[in-house]
């Protein structure tokens, strides 16, 4: 998919999620859409985006994907540097304190996520880089 053709769907999901509170845009497939919002590492601004995400064990899954592309999404690189986010999920808002799973949590959390939505398998041959889950706990 291009990015010209992510960026579109992406705002359009994001604008349909947040008038239908989930409702609608909430569901993808076999998968569940939030809206991640982050703190840009260069601006300071707040970035959001429609994304993803697994329930696990009272914590919050999203797999850094980036639709197989070469590089990380932003939405990464921005809780690398400020791991402080706020997750909306159909309608309602939570904080919450993202950390990237490693070693042997990860191994299991690939498992879990790939079972549940094999084109991430596809995304990791398309691409040279490791791709991160990051786990979100809520904070409160």
């Amino acid at each position: 998919m291009t990015d010209f053709l992510i960026k579109w769907f992406m705002t359009v999901n994001a604008l349909i999620l947040r008038i239908s509170r989930g409702r609608i845009g909430g569901k993808l497939g076999t998968q569940t859409i939030l809206i991640l919002s982050t703190v840009g590492r260069v601006s300071g601004q707040e970035r959001s985006i429609p994304i993803a995400y697994f329930d696990y064990e009272e914590r919050y899954l999203i797999v850094a994907s980036n639709w197989g592309k070469k590089k990380n999404a932003d939405w990464y690189l921005n809780l690398k540097k400020d791991p402080h986010a706020r997750l909306e999920i159909n309608g309602k808002f939570l904080l919450a304190v993202a950390r990237e799973a490693l070693g042997e949590e990860y191994d299991r959390l690939w498992k879990f996520a790939t079972e549940r939505h094999p084109p991430y398998l596809k995304y990791q041959k398309m691409t040279m880089r490791h791709i991160p889950i990051m786990v979100f706990e809520k904070i409160g």
